[in-house]
């Protein structure tokens, strides 16, 4: 970044006044812009770096979506290479303590957990993701594929695709993830439809789809939830 060193700034007790914050107080006792401001300064040093978080998060829209960019779009809001490491570092330990909460475990028992799970890692994405949840006979997970990767409102999903791949891992089950860019997750025509046929496709051989998670920004949407499987 190329923001000039502010002389004025008590940088170093600033820095040690957040991080006795943070060990006294725990996750909560930071605000969003003091998170980010504290991560900045790992890797920018001597200028204050409380003006920038406030930017980034303004420019992205929240922490959500900051720490859920992809590289080239923090590249192109002035980010250094090391500050957006350490974004994405952020990003992967958070996301990989919510993936203990499903491991080894039953999903079906474990579905607040895994709803955490999956906003967590698509609710603040900038284009649409389809993800297929694989699971053997006790409920418990595969597998977890990403199938698709499209535009900011479309993916492309093939039905025979999807059940090929869940006899290559002998899947008894799926559960069917895809996040919806503008924040709304009620689900399309489209997603219904699609939603029945890979059910119908899978369920002479075996493979039932449990669900179908629709993730938006305000929230998900089951549609098994809503009765439309």
């Amino acid at each position: 970044m190329s923001d000039a060193p502010d002389p004025g700034t008590d940088a170093s007790g600033h820095r040690a006044r957040l991080r006795k914050r943070l060990f006294e107080g725990g996750p909560e006792a930071l605000l969003d812009h003091e998170l980010v401001e504290y991560l900045l300064m790992l890797t920018i040093r001597r200028i204050d770096t409380k003006p920038i978080a406030r930017r980034l998060l303004a420019e992205f829209g929240g922490l959500g979506r900051l720490l859920s960019a992809d590289v080239e779009s923090l590249n192109r809001a002035g980010v250094s290479e090391a500050a957006i490491a350490a974004i994405k570092i952020a990003e992967a330990s958070a996301l990989r303590l919510l993936r203990t909460q499903i491991t080894d475990r039953p999903l079906l028992s474990s579905w607040q957990a895994l709803t955490d799970y999956l906003h967590a890692d698509m609710a603040h994405r900038a284009v649409e993701r389809v993800r297929v949840l694989h699971l053997n006979s006790k409920n418990m997970l595969i597998r977890d594929e990403l199938v698709s990767e499209g535009s900011v409102d479309q993916a492309a999903v093939h039905v025979r695709e999807v059940i090929k791949r869940a006899l290559e891992l002998s899947s008894s089950a799926l559960i069917l993830v895809h996040n919806h860019p503008s924040g709304d997750p009620q689900p399309s025509r489209q997603d219904i439809a699609l939603t029945k046929e890979i059910a119908q496709a899978g369920k002479p051989l075996g493979i039932i789809v449990h669900d179908h998670i629709i993730v938006g920004t305000s929230g998900q949407t089951s549609l098994r939830a809503q009765g439309l499987i």
